[in-house]
């Protein structure tokens, strides 16, 4: 038995005032919202915690390896549900907060320790003498980071914080646990309301591709312009 196509579900009144493609596109508005903003956390974070894991201090290093250790070790939709129910219990401020921003802080905080795994990776590669040699310059240690180490370690690190940036994407699907109105949650409800699953869920699909693909090419044209010969990706 063939199956009877109906794209004109996403021209179908909701019966909120809006069509279904209305919806959708209200929910990628909020998919990319959710993902950008917590981009902005995660790759902050990620680089301040990522760069302290590498200073000549112990204590330092440890507060920033229990950093990473702890968001990379708690299952994402975990610490999104910790982040909902838990900390707003502990911290009665927080209850104020609409769930769109727990969810913010809770992927940002997340992706921030695969981020700073990255940026300490991309440090510890570079030849010691770079710190070496910006220290017997007279800079003191975060001017070293700040001009000599971090511009290099950054473009060697691009290509694994594409793959984030994208991951970041896809990973905020988990959002509809908490019922904020991204593409998953509008997936979950249309296909209930309508009956067209496969519809619907092929057009969110495209939505999540294109999204991504999208970063991807964001973050390429970035690489391509910060590439330095002689590194990664730098030719000759």
């Amino acid at each position: 038995m063939s199956y009877q196509w109906n794209w004109q579900v996403f021209l179908q009144d909701t019966g909120a005032d809006q069509t279904y493609l209305d919806w959708m596109l209200s929910a990628w508005g909020w998919t990319l919202t959710v993902a950008v903003f917590a981009w902005i956390v995660a790759f902050f974070a990620g680089a301040l915690v990522g760069t302290l894991r590498t200073v000549p201090r112990p204590v330092v290093r440890g507060l920033a390896t229990a950093w990473v250790e702890l968001f990379r070790n708690i299952p994402l939709l975990v610490q999104i549900f910790l982040w909902y129910h838990v900390i707003p219990a502990l911290v009665p401020a927080m209850k104020q907060l609409p769930s769109v921003v727990l969810v913010i802080f809770a992927l940002g905080f997340f992706t921030s320790a695969r981020v700073a795994e990255q940026v300490r990776a991309g440090i510890q590669s570079l030849p010691r003498g770079q710190m070496m040699a910006a220290q017997a310059m007279g800079l003191t240690l975060p001017q070293s980071y700040r001009f000599v180490v971090l511009p290099m370690a950054f473009r060697l690190v691009l290509p694994p914080l594409t793959s984030e940036a994208m991951n970041i994407i896809k990973n905020s699907s988990v959002a509809f646990a908490v019922s904020v109105s991204e593409l998953t949650l509008f997936a979950l409800q249309a296909q209930e309301e309508t009956s067209r699953g496969i519809e619907v869920y092929l057009a969110v699909t495209t939505l999540y591709m294109v999204s991504a693909f999208v970063v991807n090419r964001i973050m390429g044209f970035i690489e391509s312009r910060v590439r330095v010969p002689g590194y990664v990706g730098g030719g000759k």
